[in-house]
């Protein structure tokens, strides 16, 4: 593995490495207004939530690295301590990269990209009205972090009020991750978006006492066929099936047919029983799955 202290090499490329392996990142679409009003809109991939009570996001708009200049999001947020964050899904993005173009001071990107900028209700900034949530938010704090190119600055933001698209809820009243169709910021000119086969679920641990990777039988630690993330899964079970379960699970037609197939070839048969439980737990059926390799004896 490549070894690299940040002291030798140069921020750009210092900058490059991470941002290609540290991702994909949510995006702060941040529309903020200076002292006499003139409002600018631009994102920020160094962003997320941090608290919920209080709520708190913070982004981090960071020193230029060509000519250590800042940024009029950062000196807006510090001049009159309000921002709006603004969230960003497929619908918008193209125009949410315009709004990176560095415009002069006073040009209005909402203007330049086309978005809506609609009034805000507690604070100054409008909010963008395609986004499909909004936080106006009070500047808690401005934390630098140096003051060399590349520097960032955290920006430590209060919601004072949400706006939340309807259209994206499930009947639960909760953001529903398809109708959402957000996008996270990668390397370079790379983006990704949380839709399609790039979405799926996986069952929070803390939902049960799991018996750990610690506690699967050797023989399947070290199958040649279960991956790193297929052992995770199968140390999120309570515990495992009982033998009489066992037992009847291997009544299954399919079960006795690869038993009898592979009876006086026992690695063959400990593949494909191996390989059926990875295809259960592909399908989330997470007890099949032990059903299945507790049949190798």
């Amino acid at each position: 593995m490549m070894r690299i202290d940040p002291k030798e090499i140069p921020t750009g490329k210092l900058h490059g490495l991470m941002l290609g392996t540290i991702g994909p990142r949510p995006i702060a679409f941040a529309s903020t207004v200076d002292k006499t009003g003139n409002v600018n809109l631009s994102p920020f991939s160094f962003f997320n939530v941090f608290s919920a009570n209080p709520p708190i996001l913070v982004f981090s708009p960071a020193r230029r690295v060509r000519d250590n200049t800042t940024k009029h999001t950062l000196e807006n947020a510090i001049e009159t301590k309000e921002v709006v964050i603004n969230i960003v899904s497929y619908d918008i993005v193209e125009q949410m990269s315009l709004t990176s173009t560095e415009y002069a001071q006073g040009v209005n990107e909402f203007v330049k990209s086309g978005l809506t900028a609609v009034d805000s209700e507690m604070v100054k900034p409008p909010r963008v009205g395609e986004s499909i949530a909004a936080y106006e938010c009070k500047v808690n704090e401005v934390i630098s972090l140096g003051d060399e190119g590349g520097a960032g600055n955290l920006i430590i933001c209060e919601v004072v009020l949400m706006h939340l698209k309807e259209e994206i809820l499930n009947e639960q009243g909760m953001p529903d991750p398809v109708k959402a169709d957000l996008v996270g910021r990668m390397g370079a000119d790379w983006y990704c978006r949380a839709n399609g086969e790039a979405l799926f679920e996986l069952p929070k641990p803390n939902k049960n006492l799991g018996i750990g990777y610690d506690q699967i039988p050797e023989i399947i630690r070290n199958s040649v066929v279960l991956s790193g993330n297929n052992l995770g899964r199968l140390g999120n079970i309570e515990k495992l099936p009982d033998p009489e379960a066992v037992s009847a699970f291997g009544t299954r037609p399919e079960i006795e047919e690869v038993k009898l197939r592979f009876k006086n070839d026992p690695e063959s048969l400990e593949y494909h029983l191996h390989t059926m439980a990875q295809d259960f737990l592909r399908s989330d059926e997470l007890e099949n799955a032990w059903l299945t390799l507790l049949q190798v004896n």
